[in-house]
C-alpha cells in the first residue's frame, strides 16, 4: 500500500472528550481499513463520528470564504485538545435518502443520467436531448402527473360536512377553522351566503366553491386572491412530500386522498415522446424498470462490437461507466433493486450500500471513508462482497475507518480499536488497539466473544398452532404460502433481497394481536425522547409534584414550566430555507430546557433537567421501586441502559428504536411480536442478552417472528422459514421451512451452508 508523502502515517487523537468520552487519545493509521468495536454506547461512534469524521468536515467548511460560510450549517468545533494529521472524510451513514418522491436509485447513483444520455443519441425515434428522457424536467416528464407516476383524487366528502354553513364550520380541512385566514377567505368572497348549509348550494355555486380557479376578487374589506377548495387544498397540502408535513396534516392527506398510477404514463412518469425512442426494444423506462441485474446484461450489449445500435464510437465510454456502475451495485448485492425505486423506500442499509456506489469509481484517493456497519441488512453470504468493497477502498490509498459488530468484517481489519468496556459512563476508554489477533488474546469483551458461538438448542418447542400466510405476492414473492408456527421462536432469513420484508411486512401487520416493532422513526418530533415515549415521563413528573406540593405539568418540556426561548427542546433552531437547518444551545435555559423556577424544585437533591439528562442504568439506581422502576427495568431489558432519558429520539439508531419499540410493548401478552433485524446495532455478548429477552417474551405466552442474518439467532430458534434461493427475480420462494438442525443437516441454500460454516459442522448427507 501506498506511503505517505509527507511521512504522517497516523491521525491523531489527543483528550477527546465529546459525549462519554474520558479523555481519549489514540493513534489511527492512514491507508488501513481500522475496524471500531465495542458495545452499544461505549463510544465509538462519539469518537469516529462526533470527533474525528466531524472536525474533518469542520477544518473543510472553514477554507470557504466568510461569505459561503454565512450560507453553511455551522459545525461547532468536537470536545478534544487536539487532532493531528486529518484527511477530508466522507461519512457514508445509515440515514434514509431522502423522501423526495422525484428521487430514485437510478437519480442517486447517476445510472439514470449516463443512460438518458445514451438514449437521446441511440433512441429512435430520436426525442431530442437527455432532459428530454428526465421525468424531473418539463420536456421529459409526462404533464398529467408532473412525472411522479401517480395521481391524487380528493375525496370532497373528507373536505367538508355538508349539513353545516360556512359560519358553522362546514371547512373540515385542518388550518380552515371558523375564523382562520383560510376561511375567512371564503367567508369574505362575496361568494357565498355563510349561513347556508352546503347541502342547500345550487351545482353551479358548488362548483365555483370546489373548483373555481385562483381569481382576483374584491372583498368586503380588501382585494383578495380566491380559489375552489380542492384547487387550495391541491396545491397547499398535495404539492408537497407527504412526510414533509405536520402529523396531523399527515393524516387528513392519508384519510382525503386517493393516490392511484397515472392513467396516462402508467406509471413511468415520462411522456409519449420520451416513451416511444426505443434501443433493441426497449424505451427507457422498461430498462428503469428491469431488475439491476438485467440491465446491465442488456446495457452490455450495446457496447458489444457489431451491435446494431451502433453504440461503439459515439457512446461506448458512457456504455463502459454505465456496465460498471451497475455491476457495482450487483457486487454490492443491490442487483436485485432497479433503477425506478424510489429512495424513500430503501432501507438504511440499502441506502448506505447505493451510497458506497457513489464513491467506488470516485478519482479521488487519500480519503478518510467513514461507515456505520455496513452489514446491515446483509446475509453472511452478501458480508464477503462488502469485505472486498470495503478493501477495495483502502487499496485505492484510502483510510478506512469502521464502526462495526460482525466477526465476519472485524476479521479483515489491519488495526482494531476497542472501546468500553461498557457503556454511557462506563465506558468511553480505550481497551485495545491492535490487530485481530492480538484482540482475539486481549481479555476484553470484544475479544472473549469473538470466537463465541451459539449452539442449536437441545430441544424446540412445540407450536400451539399456526398462522397461514397464503398466496402472497407482494414486489418479487411467487405466490408463497408458508404456515408460520405460534408460541415459539420463528426466525426468517435469506439473501438481502430475497423476500422476507415483502413476506412478513407484507401479509402480518394489521392482523389481530400482531405487534410490529420495526427499525423505522418513530412518528413524533425532536420532542420526543426515552422518557416521554415509554410514559416514563408521567410517574417522574407526579413523583416531582408531590414532593414539592405543585403542579405535574410543571415538570413537563411541553408544557408549563418550558423554557418560553425554546419552547422545552434546550435547542434553538435556525431554519436557512435551501441549506440544513442549524441548531445552537438556547442561551436562556442553558439546554436545560426548564424555567429557572421550576428547577428550584428537586426531588432527593436533583432537580428535573438532572435527572432527564440520566441514562437508564443511572435512574434506575435513582428509581428503586414503582412504575419508573418497571418501565427502566424494561428498558435495561432490552440493552438500552446506557440511552438518555432526555435523549431526542432523532439521534437513536434504527437498532435502538426498534429495541424502544420493544419495551413498549413486550407486557403485552399472547401476542405476536415482528421484529427486523433486532441484533443491528449489538455487540456480540449483547446478543446472547438478546436471545434471553427473545426466550422470555416466547415462554411468557407470545410468538416471536424474527427476521435475521445474525447466524446467532438462527441457531437459537425453534423454527426457521429461510427465502430465495437469491435475490429479487432470483428470489421470492420458500427454500426451507423446518428446524435449525433439519436446515443444517439437510438444507442445501446459502443460509444452510453459512449456518453450517457457523456451527464448525458439516451435512449429514
Amino acid at each position: 500500500m501506498p506511503a505517505s508523502a509527507g511521512g504522517h502515517e497516523m491521525i491523531e487523537v489527543r483528550g477527546a472528550r465529546e459525549n462519554n468520552l474520558a479523555d481519549v487519545s489514540v493513534d489511527i493509521p492512514k491507508r488501513r481499513l481500522t475496524v471500531f468495536t465495542g458495545v452499544s454506547g461505549s463510544g465509538k461512534s462519539s469518537l469516529v463520528f462526533g470527533t474525528v469524521a466531524a472536525e474533518s468536515q469542520r477544518l473543510i467548511d472553514e477554507t470557504y470564504t466568510a461569505f459561503v460560510q454565512s450560507f453553511m450549517p455551522h459545525r461547532r468545533r468536537p470536545e478534544v485538545d487536539a487532532l493531528r494529521h486529518l484527511s477530508a472524510a466522507i461519512v457514508v451513514d445509515q440515514e434514509r435518502m431522502g423522501v423526495n418522491s422525484r428521487s430514485t436509485v437510478g437519480t442517486a447513483t447517476d445510472a439514470l443520467t449516463m443512460l438518458r444520455i445514451i438514449f437521446s443519441r441511440l433512441g429512435t425515434p430520436h426525442a431530442g436531448t437527455s432532459t428530454a428522457f428526465s421525468f424531473n424536467s418539463a420536456e421529459g416528464m409526462c404533464q398529467e402527473c408532473q412525472g411522479l407516476g401517480r395521481v391524487s383524487t380528493i375525496d370532497p366528502g373528507a373536505l367538508v360536512d355538508p349539513e353545516l354553513s360556512l359560519n358553522e364550520g362546514a371547512i373540515t380541512v385542518p388550518g380552515f377553522a371558523v375564523g382562520s385566514w383560510y376561511w375567512q377567505v371564503f367567508r369574505q368572497s362575496g361568494l357565498f351566503d355563510p349561513d347556508v348549509k352546503l347541502k342547500d348550494y345550487p351545482p353551479a355555486l358548488w362548483e365555483e366553491f370546489l373548483h373555481k380557479p385562483a381569481t382576483k376578487i374584491k372583498g368586503e374589506s380588501l382585494t383578495l386572491t380566491y380559489e375552489g377548495l380542492l384547487v387550495k387544498v391541491r396545491r397547499l397540502y398535495l404539492a408537497k412530500d407527504r412526510e414533509s408535513l405536520k402529523p396531523q396534516l399527515r393524516a387528513f392527506v392519508d384519510r382525503a386522498v386517493t393516490s392511484t398510477t397515472c392513467p396516462t404514463c402508467g406509471g413511468s412518469r415520462l411522456n409519449a415522446a420520451a416513451l416511444a425512442a426505443r434501443i433493441a426494444g426497449r424505451n427507457i423506462a422498461e430498462c428503469a424498470a428491469l431488475q439491476i441485474s438485467d440491465l446491465a446484461a442488456f446495457v452490455r450489449t450495446l457496447g458489444e462490437p457489431g451491435g446494431t445500435t451502433g453504440a461503439r464510437g459515439t457512446v461506448a465510454p458512457l456504455v463502459a461507466t454505465l456496465t460498471q456502475t451497475l455491476d457495482s451495485l450487483v457486487e454490492i448485492g443491490l442487483g436485485y433493486l432497479s433503477l425506478d425505486r424510489e429512495s424513500g423506500t430503501l432501507s438504511g442499509g440499502e441506502a448506505q450500500r447505493v451510497k458506497m456506489v457513489r464513491h467506488l469509481g470516485s478519482s479521488l484517493t487519500d480519503v478518510t471513508y467513514v461507515f456505520d456497519e455496513p452489514t446491515v441488512g446483509l446475509h453472511p453470504h452478501d458480508i464477503r462482497r462488502m469485505n472486498d468493497l470495503l478493501l477495495g477502498l483502502r487499496d485505492k490509498g484510502n483510510t478506512v475507518l469502521v464502526v462495526e459488530h460482525k466477526p465476519e468484517t472485524i476479521a479483515i481489519a489491519d488495526h482494531v480499536v476497542d472501546l468500553g468496556p461498557g457503556a454511557g459512563a462506563a465506558g468511553g476508554r480505550i481497551c485495545f488497539t491492535g490487530d485481530v489477533a492480538g484482540l482475539r488474546a486481549s481479555g476484553t469483551l470484544t475479544g472473549r466473544h469473538l470466537d463465541h458461538r451459539t449452539r442449536l438448542r437441545a430441544t424446540v418447542r412445540t407450536p400451539e398452532g399456526h398462522l397461514a400466510i397464503t398466496g402472497a405476492t407482494r414486489h418479487n414473492l411467487k405466490d408463497v404460502s408458508v404456515d408460520i408456527p405460534l408460541g415459539v421462536l420463528t426466525v426468517v432469513t435469506g439473501v438481502a433481497g430475497s423476500g422476507k420484508s415483502s413476506l412478513i411486512h407484507g401479509s402480518l401487520p394489521g392482523r389481530d394481536g400482531v405487534i410490529v416493532a420495526d427499525q423505522s422513526a418513530i412518528r413524533g418530533s425532536r420532542r420526543s425522547t426515552p422518557a416521554t415515549y415509554t410514559g416514563l415521563l408521567g410517574p417522574v413528573r407526579t413523583a416531582f409534584a408531590r414532593a414539592n406540593g405543585v403542579k405535574a405539568a410543571l415538570f413537563s418540556a411541553n408544557s408549563e414550566g418550558a423554557c418560553p426561548t425554546c419552547k422545552g427542546i434546550g435547542l434553538v433552531y435556525t431554519d436557512l430555507a435551501m441549506m440544513a437547518g442549524v441548531s445552537s444551545v438556547c442561551e436562556e435555559c442553558d439546554g436545560r430546557r426548564f424555567t429557572p423556577e421550576v428547577l428550584t424544585h428537586t426531588l432527593r437533591g436533583k432537580n428535573i433537567s438532572e435527572v432527564l439528562a440520566m441514562s437508564v442504568a443511572e435512574a434506575r439506581e435513582f428509581f428503586p421501586t414503582g412504575r419508573a422502576r418497571t418501565i427502566l427495568d424494561r428498558l435495561r431489558d432490552v440493552g438500552l441502559g446506557y440511552l438518555g432519558l432526555g435523549q431526542p429520539l432523532t439521534t437513536l439508531s434504527g437498532g435502538e428504536r426498534q429495541r424502544l419499540k420493544l419495551a413498549v410493548h413486550m407486557t403485552e401478552k399472547a401476542a405476536v411480536h415482528v421484529l427486523d433485524e433486532p441484533t443491528t446495532g449489538l455487540h456480540l455478548a449483547d446478543v446472547d442478552q438478546l436471545l434471553g429477552l427473545l426466550d422470555r417474551l416466547v415462554d411468557d405466552g407470545n410468538t416471536v417472528i424474527v427476521i435475521e442474518h445474525h447466524q446467532a439467532v438462527m441457531a437459537h430458534a425453534d423454527w426457521i422459514i429461510d427465502l430465495g434461493p437469491g435475490a429479487g427475480d432470483d428470489g421470492g420462494r420458500v427454500v426451507f421451512t423446518g428446524t435449525p438442525r433439519d436446515l443444517v443437516e439437510n438444507g442445501t441454500s446459502l443460509t444452510a451452508r453459512h449456518l453450517r460454516e457457523y456451527l464448525g459442522t458439516t451435512p449429514s448427507h
